[in-house]
């Protein structure tokens, strides 16, 4: 990654004096170490009509995938490869904005002990980007810096310069110029910036990335036309941060606009006690759904298929109308945990009459499955790979052929709402694939027409009115003597 800023100057303020501002000699070569590699700084020209100062940010892209693993990853056969093989060594990005903030950290808090009168001085400053990612394209880059005082060129980079039909890139190569910042304001707009023109943080982002936020956009950010998309972003688009972030955003704008400090605004209000319940689970509602869907179906005798550690088993024996339940999964620790968590060997001898855990895979026909009521395939099918699906299809549908059958499986639509889940991850490191609610409605009705099913939808959790709820439920139901004896 690399990066330059660049002024001219006269005798009287020669353009040397960014040396003093950045804390680093004209004269030397440096070098930094960071979590993800080295930043060098060097001036490939010092004098006092003009003077350049480049940061270069060597990427060890290893150290990068070690510190990052176990934090959330997609179940891509290429997710590997994709680790190395990518535009993070080349490309700016938090990575780049993080090492301005290390490299230059006295420079933009606006810090110069030898020369404190200079960093108040705005100047003549050119900063250059060669490869910059914009999620938005050059008009979301202009519409960004231009509010802020810089004239922008951000000029698009081919896919390939030989085959100009391809298009251009999502990659801009970036120039700003100004005459009226500060060294200490243009570093700040490129600390907040480069990241949310990303789209993405190389690292987690929690509650103090709020106080990084303001800090870095005190003077600029409030009165910022795209603010609520800088914050949002910048952010990692997690709500409770982002909300928190405007409403500080907000006292600050009120402060200024009414000549008070922002504590006296923030006082006005007494706090209020906190008196909203906490959300249900969405595990819980799941539960609660699958449990009135079976209640309504008449079940008597149900199948758990893929039981786990036995949750939906134990909320089902609190109804006495389940009189037989069946948990069944691959996994024999599973089956441990859900035996424990059942308490099977100090049940009492009637309830545990009522419940059997047995291991089989549901890949396989299994005799032991026929003749129930219904079966529930609960977050299930998105931990088998695809080409394995209709072995599934044929041994719950074909064989087994409960009278009812409920599947429910995530709506990957709704992950954008999910705060702590990075963009374009699974909602679990096993989960094969996650559909959205097309696709899924697609898999369904096929698998109804075929094995002479009907099938319904229900919403699981909050409906979103963009992208649905975060979970969906299909009901299937053999409704006539007619569908059955085709299906057969």
């Amino acid at each position: 990654m690399f990066l330059t800023i660049t002024t001219t100057g006269t005798r009287e303020r020669p353009a040397t004096d960014l040396g003093f501002l950045l804390h680093k000699h004209p004269d030397k070569a440096q070098a930094f170490s960071t979590s993800y590699g080295k930043a060098h700084v060097l001036y490939p020209e010092a004098d006092a009509q003009r003077c350049t100062a480049a940061l270069l940010l060597e990427v060890d892209a290893v150290a990068l995938v070690r510190r990052g693993k176990r934090k959330g990853r997609g179940g891509a056969p290429d997710a590997a490869l994709a680790q190395y093989v990518n535009d993070r060594p080349y490309a700016a990005s938090s990575l780049l904005a993080v090492a301005l903030s290390a490299v230059f950290s006295s420079a933009m808090r606006g810090v110069c002990a030898a020369k404190p009168e200079l960093p108040a001085q705005a100047r003549t400053l050119r900063v250059e980007v060669p490869a910059l990612p914009a999620r938005g394209g050059s008009d979301l880059v202009r519409r960004l810096f231009e509010p802020l005082g810089w004239t922008v060129t951000a000029e698009p980079v081919a896919l390939d310069a030989e085959f100009p039909q391809w298009g251009d890139s999502r990659y801009v190569r970036l120039v700003l110029e100004a005459d009226t910042l500060t060294v200490a304001e243009a570093l700040r707009h490129l600390y907040v910036l480069l990241p949310v023109l990303d789209d993405a943080k190389h690292y987690w982002v929690s509650s103090d990335e709020v106080d990084k936020l303001l800090r870095a956009g005190e003077g600029w950010l409030p009165d910022h036309p795209e603010q609520k998309l800088i914050t949002s972003r910048y952010l990692s688009r997690r709500w409770s941060l982002t909300r928190q972030a405007m409403e500080r955003l907000e006292l600050v704008r009120l402060a200024e606009a009414d000549d008070s400090a922002v504590e006296e605004i923030d006082n006005a209000v007494e706090a209020e006690a906190e008196t909203e319940e906490k959300p249900t689970p969405l595990a819980v509602q799941r539960r609660e759904a699958i449990v009135a869907a079976l209640q309504a179906s008449g079940a008597a005798r149900v199948l758990d298929l893929g039981c786990g550690q036995g949750q939906l088993v134990q909320a089902l024996l609190k109804d006495p109308r389940f009189t037989e339940i069946v948990g069944v999964d691959v996994s024999v620790r599973a089956l441990t945990i859900a035996s424990r968590r059942l308490k099977l060997d100090r049940m009492g001898e009637r309830q545990a009459s009522r419940v059997k855990l047995f291991q089989g895979s549901l890949a396989y026909t299994d005799t032991r499955l026929k003749g129930y009521d219904a079966a529930v395939l609960s977050e299930v099918i998105e931990h088998l790979d695809l080409p394995r699906l209709p072995a599934l299809e044929y041994a719950v549908f074909g064989a087994a052929r409960p009278r009812t059958v409920l599947v429910t499986t995530p709506n990957v639509e709704y992950n954008v709402r999910w705060e702590t889940l990075p963009a374009g991850h699974v909602r679990h490191g096993d989960h094969r694939f996650e559909w959205t609610r097309e696709e899924f409605r697609t898999w369904a009705d096929a698998v109804a027409a075929r094995h002479g099913y009907d099938v319904a939808y229900v919403p699981v959790g909050p409906d979103d009115p963009e992208v649905g709820p975060p979970t969906q439920m299909a009901l299937f139901t053999i409704s006539t003597p007619e569908k059955e004896a085709k299906a057969a």
